[in-house]
């Protein structure tokens, strides 16, 4: 029970950081929440190491308890991914469909091999040098952008909509390909797997197009069940169904969850909503989907601020941050910057494309919850007792703070710009 409690009392101080925010600030709420727990976070163990904070140990031992990779991708990212899908213009989507499936697949791998190289070239000149394959392990949890985090803050700015979809599209999509990368090189590194063409095509099969089919096939079921029913609340848990039971079912056949919720979602905000809502059903079922995403966008922000209070900190930590967040954004710039060449060659793009979709390409919580699936035990520097899974474990929370906190709150200028263009293309023509 203890653990349900710390959930309420989280959720509840999620909840007054964003009625702060609204009413003396003018911040993006997720933002805000995110610095106002980091804050708070370090604020705590500031206080527990100098002894005033005689409740520390507790405090320490109940967010533990919660288990942030389990309540992430066992609980919350069913209901974001779904949410995410019905806010997906699905128009746009079929316009860029060429584009996202090059950035979700061939960038992400681009990346990963990237961050990679990099970072093995890199580290010894810390004092920390890594086997390839854990580079390797790194560059395929940060490489996909985040879902969450991107239609939590990007989504929100009104970004001219071939750029907007490009962005949501790669993000919602990406993730499918990561894990399939993720869980082949986790094989290698830590349970001896051999690494074959036959399965990672397996694999890719299997998670990314059997998430996809599922989706669809979840999809049409529950379109089905919403259309034989004229009950507005009926509909509404239909509807929740698909990121719950759906969701879990989805893991017991073996496929991508993720990708199942983004499709299911995509299907039921441009299939079923439109044709078998009413007018008052649709504001209900909006109204609902909207409150809950909310909801838990402010208490996985805040938890992803709390995570630090969990670190052990070596001053060659601050060297893992310091390198990693450049090495992930050049990465980035190269895997997007890449494929644009061969894009513009038939088709004209607006050109801050390229400078948004690589600062825009924001990391969050799934990235965390992937590094903290790591197991413990590959040490690195044996006389401070630093090891893989640290190492990784730093550099991604940095990666992922730099990209909400920075990220997300200085890309706006950049937007801007690209809708001036858009706003002088149309007067010219």
């Amino acid at each position: 029970m203890d653990t349900y409690y710390t959930l309420c009392y989280l959720a509840a101080l999620a909840m007054i950081i964003a009625y702060l925010n609204n009413r003396i600030g003018s911040w993006q709420t997720t933002i805000t929440i995110t610095a106002a727990s980091i804050s708070l976070s370090l604020l705590a163990m500031g206080l527990g190491q100098s002894g005033w904070l005689q409740s520390y140990p507790q405090l320490i031992a109940s967010l533990h308890a919660l288990d942030f990779k389990e309540l992430l991708l066992h609980g919350m990212l069913g209901f974001l991914l779904f949410a995410g899908g019905l806010g997906i213009n699905l128009r746009y989507l079929e316009h860029q469909a060429k584009e996202i499936a090059v950035l979700a697949l061939f960038s992400t791998l681009l990346s990963s091999f990237t961050v990679a190289g990099l970072l093995w070239f890199c580290l010894p000149y810390i004092g920390l040098p890594m086997d390839f394959i854990y580079c390797l392990l790194f560059g395929a949890l940060i490489s996909p952008t985040d879902p969450i985090a991107v239609l939590a803050i990007v989504k929100t700015m009104n970004a001219p909509k071939q750029i907007a979809v490009q962005v949501e599209g790669e993000s919602l999509f990406n993730d499918g390909f990561g894990l399939v990368m993720f869980v082949s090189v986790f094989g290698i590194a830590f349970e001896q797997q051999e690494l074959s063409a036959a399965s990672i095509s397996w694999l890719f099969i299997q998670e990314a197009l059997g998430g996809i089919a599922y989706g669809f096939v979840l999809g049409l079921v529950a379109n089905y069940l919403i259309k034989h029913t004229d009950d507005d609340s009926l509909e509404l848990l239909v509807s929740l169904a698909i990121p719950s039971a759906g969701f879990v079912f989805a893991e017991q056949l073996g496929v991508s969850g993720a990708l199942a919720m983004v499709v299911a979602g995509i299907f039921i905000g441009h299939v079923t909503r439109e044709r078998y809502f009413t007018k008052a059903s649709k504001r209900g079922f909006d109204h609902l989907w909207h409150v809950l995403e909310e909801f838990l966008n402010n208490l996985l922000f805040l938890l992803i601020g709390l995570v630090v209070v969990g670190f052990t900190f070596h001053i060659e930590n601050l060297w893992l941050m310091l390198l990693a967040i450049p090495l992930v954004l050049l990465s980035r710039l190269i895997s997007v910057g890449l494929p644009y060449i061969g894009f513009s060659m038939k088709r004209t793009y607006n050109p801050m494309s390229v400078p948004i979709l690589t600062w825009g390409g924001l990391r969050g919580g799934l990235a965390l919850a992937m590094a903290m699936s790591i197991p413990a035990g590959v040490i690195v520097l044996p006389e401070k007792n630093i090891g893989v899974r640290e190492m990784i474990l730093v550099m991604t929370y940095a990666v992922v703070v730099f990209s909400i906190l920075v990220q997300g709150s200085s890309i706006v200028p950049l937007i801007n710009k690209a809708k001036e263009y858009e706003r002088k293309r149309k007067t010219t023509v």
